[in-house]
């Protein structure tokens, strides 16, 4: 174009024009979600030499800028990762809290009931009323734990639709992305370089939405985008998508998992692989939150039952038979590695200890001949032996009899299935065991004011100590006093107050006005002063509940405040206030950050769009501006127009 003024009026008004259309764009998409606002880049375009001096060209318009700045996008990209994982933590975790925590439908109520159930029976034990009370509120409280067990497990199921969910949006992104690759390497190659604002905007739009599910990390390749997920796994690169798919568990199929497709072959992805967005935050709660809930749910169910049964088993029922098991204590469940070789056995577990039960699953992986443990809540090695002997873990026995592949994995539960599987073993009044199995009692003809309480048993009182029963004692008045008669097979202690003696079997036994003697688990305070000759007698209760026996019953409502679990330093009802505690606790943390990254959220997305966003009122100045610009133009081209037609009426 050469210095002519209406070439220079003619640049001016397409420039004009293009300001026009451009600030006409950003005003209509000015709602669109992840628009970018444009803006026209002018330049002059040249002088030439008129031998006078350099006489302008006009302008020309260089390029279409879109308002773009990476570091914010990359903030933005990180504040929707953390957001949606903690809030869709936040969502889930308050679920369990308003199920556990509920005064009315969680545990505490109906624990409280079933002891008050039991502790009125021991003050009326022969009552058929009291009895049945302690097998109603017994057959609450299981279903209290069943239908805990069961909230939690549709919490699990909901999980695990929701995973699905989000691996098939982060697929959709990943397509998405990889199909704007492509369509901006081809625009921008036929475009010589210029870049395609508007698919610019639509693949970081769609890189925005992918943050939200997953973490994602953005490498740029020339004009493609390469997106990692999570601590790096490929999801994009360049033109090419990679699927990731939900899938189930190796070592659990009822428990959704997230694996990634590489030649065909599914490879299951550990859960801490994948952190950041919805994704991450259901991951991180049903690891670190729903699955202690359950365990822990569990363990309070298995070590009720178990140190329940253990009590009742000390006690004799109405008919004078020893007490069964009173509640059904639930099995460690084994899951076993789908990728263990087919001919391999399954190890078994089972509980020994629920005092030392710790609420965590165990990993138990062969290597070689030998198999480790491992602590799954904190994955602690734990140590391990050789395969066919048993292994003894917090509680849990595990035994690894039998043949295995190096490789072989199985995973321990021992306390998930505890609240589920939870229920009274006991239907007949008859059957409870309230009363001790030993009565103790001073002779009708003693001369003396010594007499013995009505005796109690321990888990020492075995078959052995029944056997040996019945147990005729002598007072022997001398120096020292004794009492005589004790078996020959056990030894016999004696307590006064702090100080403990021991005796050899069959050996008399110094007499202590008030002290307590025990053998063979059996214990009894003989006090007063008996007469030389005087005698005592410890007999089997073979008669049943005798007229206010309630001794055992005793024994068992005392379970409610001992402190049964946590190798001894919590109760049942503790146990419980414990998990209620840890959950809420944690509900609060997550509500209050939660809160704290909506607002970091909303000021990254502020400063973004102060950078980025259309502003109508500068875009109604901008219209003005150009508005203006192009009047002008046209005035120039007019006034071009003018004086060529004066050269042409000049030739006339």
């Amino acid at each position: 174009m050469g210095s002519s003024i209406l070439g220079v009026g003619q640049s001016a008004l397409a420039a004009a024009q293009a300001g026009l259309v451009t600030t006409g764009h950003n005003i209509a998409n000015a709602s669109t979600p992840g628009y970018s606002r444009q803006m026209v880049i002018q330049g002059s375009a040249g002088s030439q030499d008129a031998g006078f001096g350099f006489v302008g060209k006009g302008t020309t318009v260089t390029d279409v800028k879109r308002v773009f700045n990476d570091l914010l996008a990359s903030q933005v990209r990180s504040a929707e990762t953390t957001k949606n994982q903690v809030e869709t933590y936040y969502a889930q975790i308050s679920r369990i809290n308003n199920q556990l925590a509920d005064p009315d439908a969680g545990l505490s109520p109906a624990l409280q009931d079933f002891f008050k159930g039991v502790q009125d029976m021991a003050a009326n034990p022969s009552a058929a009323a009291s009895r049945q009370t302690v097998l109603s509120t017994a057959q609450t409280l299981a279903a209290r734990f069943q239908s805990l067990s069961g909230q939690l497990s549709e919490v699990m199921e909901s999980v695990n639709g929701q995973i699905q969910s989000s691996v098939s949006s982060i697929n959709v992104y990943a397509k998405q992305i990889a199909t704007l690759n492509d369509a901006i390497e081809k625009a921008q190659g036929n475009g010589e370089g210029k870049a395609s604002n508007d698919l610019l905007d639509q693949r970081d739009l769609a890189v925005t939405e992918l943050s939200k599910e997953v973490k994602t990390t953005v490498v740029k390749q020339g004009n493609s985008y390469n997106v990692f997920v999570g601590n790096g796994q490929p999801l994009v690169v360049g033109a090419q998508p990679y699927n990731l798919v939900s899938t189930s568990s190796t070592t659990d199929p009822g428990r959704s998992a997230v694996g990634y497709v590489s030649d065909g072959t599914v490879i299951t992805l550990p859960e801490s692989s994948l952190p950041g967005g919805k994704l991450g935050g259901l991951l991180e709660f049903r690891a670190n939150s729903l699955d202690s809930a359950q365990n822990s749910l569990g363990r309070i169910a298995i070590g009720l039952a178990m140190t329940f049964n253990a009590q009742h088993a000390l006690g004799v029922d109405l008919s004078g038979a020893a007490g069964g098991d009173f509640f059904t204590a639930a099995d460690p469940r084994v899951d076993r590695s789908s990728t263990n070789a087919a001919s391999s056995d399954k190890i078994t577990a089972s509980i020994s200890n629920p005092d030392q039960l710790s609420g965590s699953d165990y990993r138990v992986k062969v290597v070689g001949s030998n198999f480790v443990v491992t602590r799954l809540s904190n994955n602690e090695n734990l140590g391990g032996g050789a395969l066919g002997t048993t292994f003894n873990v917090e509680g849990v026995d595990i035994d690894t009899s039998g043949t295995y592949a190096d490789g072989d994995e199985f995973v321990v539960r021992p306390t998930v299935d505890g609240a589920s599987n939870f229920r009274a073993a006991i239907s007949d009044v008859s059957k409870i065991a309230a009363a001790a199995p030993i009565l103790a009692a001073a002779a009708g003809a003693n001369k003396g004011s010594g007499k013995i309480s009505a005796g109690s048993v321990n888990s020492g009182f075995t078959s052995a100590s029944a056997a040996a029963l019945p147990v005729s004692l002598t007072y022997n008045a001398g120096s020292p006093n004794t009492l005589t008669g004790f078996p020959a097979t056990m030894a016999v202690t004696v307590t006064n107050g702090t100080s403990s003696t021991t005796f050899a079997a069959g050996a008399p036994v110094t007499y202590t006005d008030g002290a307590t003697i025990s053998f063979g688990g059996m214990s009894f305070v003989v006090s007063g002063s008996p007469a030389d000759g005087d005698t005592f007698t410890i007999s089997p209760n073979t008669s049943g509940v005798t007229v206010g026996d309630g001794r055992n019953a005793v024994a068992l409502g005392l379970l409610q405040s001992g402190n049964t679990l946590g190798n001894g330093t919590t109760s049942y009802q503790g146990a419980y206030s414990q998990l209620v505690s840890a959950i809420g606790n944690k509900t609060r943390e997550l509500e209050v950050t939660s809160n704290a990254e909506s607002r970091y959220l909303e000021q990254a997305n502020a400063a973004n769009q102060a950078e980025s966003g259309v502003n109508l009122d500068e875009e109604a100045t901008n219209l003005m501006r150009y508005q203006q610009a192009y009047q002008a133009a046209a005035k120039v081209m007019q006034t071009a127009s003018q004086l060529f037609d004066l050269l042409l009426n000049l030739g006339t």
